[in-house]
């Protein structure tokens, strides 16, 4: 007899087989385990419901009631689009429940059902109404120990699965399997913590048989989330002391001039950055820093200066980023800098090399040879590129995910910065620091979290924070529009073109979208340049041109030959021009928070004062909220922390960030206490176990290993 397993393919079960399987392939759950890990969204106490009678007007509740009566109708607004009414009643009172252009539900209904109805209460044409609810049939009472009379879980469904069904299938998953599951907490982590064991909590987040229990549950099983998000941190961290880096010599001149040669001023936050830079780069050990900085707050600058400390004693440096218009903007930047001023002593002159190009070409400096490599470069470009790093001609290297590749070696790095962190897996953003000898790494993002959490989430790194704008950057304005005053914000961008700026006008879509009913960024360019905007120079920039026309129109406009340039989200990172004062956003409500601040960002980099306009008919209350936390912060730590609260942790962070996709229940934002928790036994354990050899954390390298197999390496040599 083959031995029951919790990596038992999902199919498997009882009650699911190949074809179903599928629709949970598609959510992610592949195994028995998986599924016994699909948590609940949210639960009803089914054990009392509220009466027709007792309902408020505005609140969501739940209520059991039978099928009176149901009709379909025809919206006399909209040619095609259906209507279904169903009259449900109890003993207390009636109420309407109304579905919109769904006409297959008319036959989910039938006069005498029993229906069990989620939703918000609304009063329409003087009758209570639930618009578009969820609902459950009551088919008899074999089963309704799982759905009636006690706490209910609700899940998010997989494609054609049934609230009932779902319910059933993790009932018997847990009776048939659970046995098999060994809590890898170990014992003494437990007890400290007051912590349930596994069995119990997987029992009763599902099927809890009161609130109490069900916190408990929720405790236990977001501490064995953090536990585990922080361990592989602990582990690396506890390496790093072991490690052997470089140490720098950070006093040389040709940081120092280029610091002094800079046409502006730097802040004092950035001049804190670069003193808490040095002092690492100066040590033996491996910088590991994470560097958080609004957009525009000046984290280029400081990149740079960290890559010419490296350079200044013998290394080179490599700036990773994740798109090829921002790797070109760093190069054309850098190259720029470290350009000799028009007077005073030349730091470097920057003599292009022959051949060279945007995208696969170098640029030769008496003093620092910087150069550019993307995947869209030539194989002649490229062969030419990776022979000059080879051979160390080449100090500073700034490029795409092209300098992951295995033609891509080092004479000699000893820095590596990497752009937008999160836009990078875990796995590649470990990649570029194997291809030197244990090099400094700088890692930015500027999409900055709350400082007590980032210490907490990023617990390998240390972490420096530029919380300060240049000098004379005046605060975006932001404004909302309805639709349908899409004029009033065209008008706005008129006043600031005659006055001699740019705009940009930003679509969520390439093509127009009926499913969405939007227009795309195609359609309305052609539209804009012939009327609304038709005596000013209007270019088009989006995701599907070659890059050498995204470049030409990035040119055009940067050279002032475009007034006006109309876009999709390509734009959302890097893009500089000062004389860019306004941005209008249409259909702002498409558009993630943290992604509405970080465009609105490509405006205000001059010393001019800018707008950025939100253009959107807000209808949930999560568009509001995003709505109104741009109208309100410009700080980007305040529009991260809004962020987090409005999505949750698992959105925010992406699921290539490491660790954080197996947050499925865990909330950094709301239970920081219990993250703290974690991360202190995490180092304890570490400590005690750096490779995890003792007989009672033998299930917990096992589970470590089956999570994050990227860490197998770290995880095995500790």
């Amino acid at each position: 007899m083959v031995k029951k397993s919790v990596s038992t393919p999902i199919q498997y079960l009882k009650g699911i087989g190949p074809k179903k399987a599928k629709s949970f392939t598609a959510l992610g759950i592949h195994t028995v385990e998986d599924l016994l890990y699909y948590f609940p969204r949210r639960y009803e106490d089914r054990s009392r419901f509220q009466t027709i009678s007792q309902l408020k007007e505005g609140e969501s509740q739940t209520i059991k009631a039978s099928v009176l009566a149901r009709g379909m109708r025809q919206s006399w607004k909209k040619r095609g689009f259906n209507i279904l009414e169903v009259a449900l009643g109890d003993n207390t009172g009636k109420i309407f429940c109304v579905w919109f252009n769904q006409p297959y539900l008319k036959d989910y209904f039938k006069v005498g059902q029993t229906l069990i109805l989620f939703g918000k209460i609304e009063r329409y044409a003087g009758r209570l109404q639930m618009n578009s609810p969820e609902f459950e049939i009551l088919a008899g009472e074999s089963d309704e120990s799982l759905n009636i009379g006690r706490i209910v879980p609700i899940y998010s469904l997989p494609s054609g699965i049934t609230q009932r069904n779902l319910r059933q299938m993790i009932k018997y998953g847990l009776d048939e399997y659970l046995p098999e599951i060994g809590d890898f907490l170990p014992y003494d982590i437990r007890s400290r913590n007051k912590l349930l064991n596994l069995a119990k909590s997987l029992i009763s987040i599902h099927f809890p048989q009161n609130p109490d229990l069900q916190k408990e549950s929720y405790q236990r099983l977001s501490f064995e989330e953090f536990f585990l998000f922080q361990l592989p941190l602990a582990l690396r961290k506890f390496k790093k002391k072991e490690k052997q880096g470089i140490a720098h010599n950070v006093e040389g001149g040709l940081a120092d001039n280029f610091i002094a040669h800079l046409p502006f001023q730097l802040t004092q936050a950035q001049e804190r950055v670069i003193r808490e830079i040095k002092r690492d780069m100066a040590a033996s050990l491996a910088m590991q820093r994470l560097l958080q900085g609004d957009v525009g707050s000046g984290k280029t600058v400081v990149a740079t200066v960290a890559g010419l400390m490296a350079i200044q004693g013998g290394y080179q440096a490599a700036f990773m980023v994740p798109t090829e218009v921002l790797a070109r903007q760093h190069y054309e930047k850098i190259k720029c800098q470290v350009s000799p001023p028009k007077a005073g002593p030349p730091t470097a002159e920057v003599v292009p090399a022959e051949g060279g190009s945007a995208y696969g070409g170098s640029c030769q400096t008496k003093k620092v040879k910087v150069g550019l490599l993307t995947s869209s470069a030539k194989r002649k470009e490229k062969d030419k590129i990776y022979k000059e790093i080879r051979e160390g001609k080449i100090d500073f290297i700034i490029g795409t995910h092209a300098l992951l590749e295995k033609a891509v070696e080092f004479r000699n790095l000893g820095l590596v910065v990497i752009d937008e962190q999160h836009k990078f897996g875990v796995g590649q953003r470990a990649l570029l620091p194997q291809k030197g000898l244990n090099p400094d790494v700088l890692i930015m993002t500027a999409t900055p979290i709350p400082r007590t959490l980032a210490i907490t989430l990023y617990a390998d790194l240390d972490i420096s924070v530029i919380n300060e704008l240049p000098a004379g950057r005046l605060p975006v304005k932001t404004l909302h529009f309805q639709e349908k005053e899409i004029s009033q914000a065209y008008a706005i961008a008129r006043e600031h073109l005659l006055q001699g700026s740019q705009a940009y006008i930003i679509y969520p879509v390439i093509e127009e979208s009926y499913a969405l009913d939007m227009i795309g960024a195609k359609k309305m360019y052609e539209r804009l340049k012939t009327k609304e905007f038709k005596e000013f120079g209007v270019g088009l920039i989006h995701g599907k041109l070659k890059q050498k026309e995204q470049d030409l129109m990035m040119s055009k406009f940067k050279d002032k030959k475009l007034d006006i340039l109309v876009s999709t989200t390509v734009l959302e990172v890097g893009i500089d021009i000062p004389e860019a004062t306004c941005m209008i956003t249409e259909y702002a409500q498409r558009f993630g928070l943290s992604q509405l601040h970080q465009l609105r960002g490509r405006v205000g980099r001059g010393s001019k004062e800018s707008v950025c306009i939100l253009v959107a008919d807000v209808r949930t209350p999560e568009a509001k909220a995003r709505i109104e936390a741009m109208l309100k912060y410009n700080d980007g730590f305040a529009i991260a922390e809004e962020d987090l609260k409005i999505r949750g942790p698992g959105e925010f962070f992406g699921a290539r960030q490491h660790g954080l996709n197996e947050l499925r229940i865990g909330n950094p934002l709301t239970q920081t206490q219990l993250l703290k928790k974690a991360k202190e036994e995490a180092v304890k354990l570490i400590h005690l176990d750096p490779k995890l050899e003792t007989r009672q954390n033998a299930l917990l390298k096992e589970k470590l290993l089956q999570r994050f197999p990227e860490y197998e390496e770290l995880i095995l040599v500790g």
